[in-house]
Parts: C-alpha cells; sequence; structure tokens
C-alpha cells in the first residue's frame, strides 16, 4: 500500500474513501494517486473531430474547475503531510482508472460506493464494480465515513478452491498490515451442502501450512453464500469483508454468482477484493 489510487467525483462518498486511503498512506509512508476522470464529448477535447477548436474553451473550463477542486481537497487536514498526485483525464471512468492504475505503478485501489440503489454517478457506482470485477490490485470499496479505520476482525469468504488459495495468501497478508483477526469462513447452502465433518476438513485442507493461531476458520449455514457473509460479518462485528473476484469479462461466476459485485453493493462494511 505504497501507492494507492483513489478515483474522485469529488462527492461525500469519494472523500470518505480519500480518508481512509490518507490513513492508509500514513500508516504505511505512501503516497495517494487522486484521479478525476472528464467524460467529456469527444468533440470538446478532440480537435481533430471537426469541431474541437471551437469547443476547446470549453474543455480548458472543466479542467481548471477540476483543478480548482483538487486544490480544495489537498488542503484538507486529513491530507497534511502525504505526498498527493492530482491527475485530471479526459477519459472513460473505468478505462481510465485501469489505465492510471498500471501507468503509476499503483498497488492499491480505495473507491467509494453508493450500493445497490442509483447507480447512476461516475465513480460512485457501476464503474466500482467494473474495477472490482477487472483490477489486478486489491480494491478496497468504501461506503460510510470512518472516524479511524481500525479493523480488529476481518472476515474472508472461501469456497475451498485450492486454486484460489492465492488469494487467500493475499488476504493473510493484508490481515498482518492492518493488524486484524482474520476469521475464514465457508458458507454452507441447500444448493450446495456439505456435512460438518466434509465442511470442516475442506477449510482444514484448505489452510494446510498456515499458522492457526492468526486466524480462526468459520462454516455458517445461509440460503446464500452472499446472505451467509453478509450475516456471518455482521455476528461477529467484523470491520472488513474480503473476497475473491474473477476477472473474465461478463459476470464469471464465483460462488455459484457474483458475490463480489454482490457483497460490494450490499455490505455496509468496507469489502476489499483480490483478483483471482
Amino acid at each position: 500500500m505504497k501507492r494507492i489510487l483513489v478515483p474522485t467525483d469529488f462527492s461525500a462518498k469519494a472523500e470518505n474513501a480519500l480518508k481512509v486511503a490518507a490513513e492508509l498512506a500514513n500508516r504505511f509512508n505512501g503516497e495517494i494517486f487522486l484521479l478525476h476522470m472528464l467524460e467529456l464529448p469527444l468533440q470538446l477535447v478532440n480537435p481533430l473531430s471537426g469541431t474541437g477548436n471551437q469547443n476547446l474553451p470549453e474543455a480548458l473550463f472543466f479542467m481548471k474547475l477540476a483543478k480548482k477542486k483538487f486544490r480544495e481537497l489537498i488542503d484538507s487536514p486529513f491530507l497534511e503531510g502525504i505526498k498527493v498526485h492530482d491527475i485530471v483525464e479526459f477519459h472513460q471512468a473505468f478505462d481510465g482508472i485501469m489505465e492510471v492504475s498500471k501507468e503509476h505503478n499503483c498497488d492499491f485501489i480505495v473507491m467509494g460506493s453508493n450500493g445497490a440503489s442509483g447507480l447512476k454517478e461516475v465513480f460512485i457506482g457501476s464503474n466500482t464494480e467494473k474495477v472490482v470485477r477487472n483490477s489486478t490490485i486489491p480494491v478496497l470499496v468504501i461506503k460510510n465515513e470512518h472516524e479511524k479505520f481500525d479493523i480488529n476482525n476481518f472476515v474472508f469468504a472461501t469456497d475451498c478452491d485450492l486454486e484460489h488459495k492465492h488469494t487467500f495468501n493475499k488476504a493473510i497478508q493484508f490481515a498482518k498490515k492492518i493488524n486484524a483477526h482474520l476469521h475464514l469462513v465457508y458458507i454452507n447452502t441447500a444448493n450446495n451442502f456439505k456435512t460438518s465433518i466434509e465442511s470442516s476438513e475442506c477449510l482444514k485442507d484448505f489452510v494446510k501450512g498456515e499458522n492457526l493461531d492468526e486466524l480462526s476458520l468459520n462454516v455458517y449455514n445461509d440460503v446464500t453464500v452472499e446472505k451467509g457473509v453478509l450475516n456471518f460479518a455482521k455476528s461477529i462485528n467484523a470491520g472488513l469483508i474480503g473476497i475473491s473476484t474473477h476477472g473474465r469479462k461478463g459476470l464469471a461466476h464465483f460462488f455459484n454468482g457474483s458475490i463480489s459485485e454482490d457483497l460490494v453493493n450490499h455490505a455496509n462494511r468496507p469489502v476489499v477484493t483480490f483478483k483471482i
């Protein structure tokens, strides 16, 4: 978490994410790449489109307005002492986020999200889902304001597929960094039922070779995996939920459904995703 990308539309939700990113940057001596995408019509920004020259002042106006908002935001007390790079790009939001993260070699993304309702905003909504689904680096999705991002209990959901264990290893390292206790949970549903013995053995095989003093193993029964993860997290008052996500286009089904995107939408708690 040395180079943290934070997309912003200057909304309250985006600022909640930025405050968490600032705390992480302070904790790990990192820097923040604050990104605002200007999704303007092509003719405003492309002089080859024929009318670009006459519309150039309008494009410059939006650029200057974004820079002004950046200056005001970067002067916020919670960013004091942190190296912040302000980036304004003319681009489609999702594509721009992916390109900027690679261009600046970012190792972590922190984003705001409104959740299941609406999904109309540029960053705070559907683009969050796209980033979660496709990002090759971990994505932390923040819903609410956190006075302090102090996580004691971190839930990581698994289907016990050994091919996905590398994401669990990433979750272990993340838990160590934020000094949180990791709760590995397998959600047992009627559609994919395992007996108590089978689910317990499944988890033991999955964590073979790991230090069990640093985590707890849990089996939780519920009607769906998504509800199980959310209800288990609530039952232990978890401050963070972790999940693996596919990178293939469309909804490649993990846990018999697009669980990573659903959790991002429906969890009031922060959610961190790791690429399978």
